[in-house]
């Protein structure tokens, strides 16, 4: 692994918002070797209301991190807006490789070379941690979300032929050289970014990989609502059901258009 990082530029992304308590968690539990070898940890801040920023700037003053830099953006993005700001900034700067990492300490940074690693060896263009490889229920995944995804994932799977064994895990790494052959910029700016831009690497018939990482559901992490959980369920049945009109040619979708 170190060999192969040596030659590549990786950066990992941490989107955040109210993740003031949180976030020097996170950025603790990198593996210190990992931060050392990385190319950039770049945080940003989708305009929380409490200091997240803040505690990012302190945390790299305090730690001495020349290669952490904090963001803010003034205005709310969006989750997926946050993500499409940090892959252009990715691409714009030459990186080979970028991992997003939630600022919440929902997903565990240890597994970081895990997710790395299929990219790192041109195994795969895309890797996601899967929760429902492991035990979700025993890391404190609800049992309704646990079921919606299940069936949610279902569908997806069966519209878009792949065989995977969940969509919405937002711990991902990417070919930033993949990520250049899809308009992945026209994705929502909400949480079904990560659905689309999975659609999107689909339709290029781009390599996606999953492995297996444990599941961790606090009182520190932020979860939606059940309201926001509906909302979500349903974009991403409508995002389906336009997919299906693309194909069919029933109707145009520019952001489906690979």
């Amino acid at each position: 692994m170190k060999n192969a990082l040596l030659g590549k530029k990786v950066a990992i992304f941490i989107p955040v918002y109210n993740a003031a308590a949180t976030l020097p968690i996170v950025l603790e539990r990198i593996p210190k070797e990992l931060k050392k070898l990385v190319q950039e940890i770049f945080v940003i801040d989708n305009a929380s209301a409490d200091n997240s920023h803040l505690i990012g700037i302190g945390y790299k003053h305090q730690k001495g991190i020349h290669n952490l830099n904090i963001y803010r953006n003034e205005k709310n993005q969006g989750y997926g807006g946050s993500q499409k700001k940090a892959y252009s900034y990715c691409i714009q700067r030459g990186y080979d490789i970028v991992v997003m990492l939630h600022g919440d300490a929902q997903y565990a940074p240890e597994e970081i070379p895990k997710i790395l690693e299929p990219i790192l060896y041109d195994h795969a263009d895309m890797v996601f941690g899967s929760r429902m490889r492991g035990n979700p229920l025993a890391g404190g995944m609800p049992l309704y979300k646990y079921i919606g995804n299940r069936i949610l994932t279902k569908i997806e799977n069966l519209v878009l032929g792949l065989q995977l064994s969940e969509f919405h895990s937002g711990f991902r790494a990417f070919n930033c050289k993949s990520l250049q052959q899809v308009p992945f910029e026209l994705c929502s700016n909400d949480y079904y970014f990560d659905t689309d831009i999975l659609i999107q690497f689909k339709l290029k018939n781009l390599k996606i990989m999953e492995c297996a990482i444990p599941t961790h559901y606090g009182e520190e992490s932020h979860s939606p609502s059940p309201r926001q959980l509906l909302s979500y369920t349903m974009n991403i049945l409508f995002t389906l059901f336009n997919l299906i009109l693309h194909r069919n040619k029933l109707r145009y979708f520019k952001k489906f258009d690979v």
